[in-house]
């Protein structure tokens, strides 16, 4: 099943969803094994060690060292792999209102993850980016 490539599709066409918990990012060093029973939401192998996100109690939980509260919000639209430009505008639109966002993309969905704090303002700006570009 292809995703959709049509940057005012994806734009018009997204419901962004705010999903439960509160997520945390950690790095563990290269010689480190990942706590037995931790399921991370993402795993990414880098040179200087392996990043995991995490729920915060999961982390918590395994002592281990958090960085970045954060909430993910799911971008609902099937986006391909290929798209050009859609976290482009996206990250753009949060980057306009002085947001971070960390931004991933798997095989169906793209997902954000930003400040806890300002997930619900972070949502409004999705909301209106969608309703800007339906016209």
């Amino acid at each position: 099943m292809a995703g959709e490539t049509d940057l005012k599709t994806l734009l018009s066409s997204m419901t962004p969803e705010l999903r439960a918990g509160t997520y945390v990012f950690v790095s563990l060093a290269p010689d480190v094994s990942q706590p037995e029973g931790l399921e991370p939401m993402m795993i990414f192998r880098e040179r200087e060690g392996v990043t995991l996100i995490v729920t915060e109690d999961a982390a918590s939980a395994s002592r281990l060292t958090a960085s970045f509260r954060c909430r993910m919000i799911t971008l609902n639209i099937h986006s391909s792999l290929e798209a050009v430009g859609f976290l482009a505008a996206i990250t753009a639109r949060l980057a306009s209102a002085g947001m971070g966002v960390n931004p991933v993309s798997a095989f169906y969905h793209d997902h954000l993850f930003v400040p806890a704090d300002r997930a619900e303002e972070a949502m409004v700006l999705l909301r209106q980016l969608a309703k800007d570009r339906a016209g």
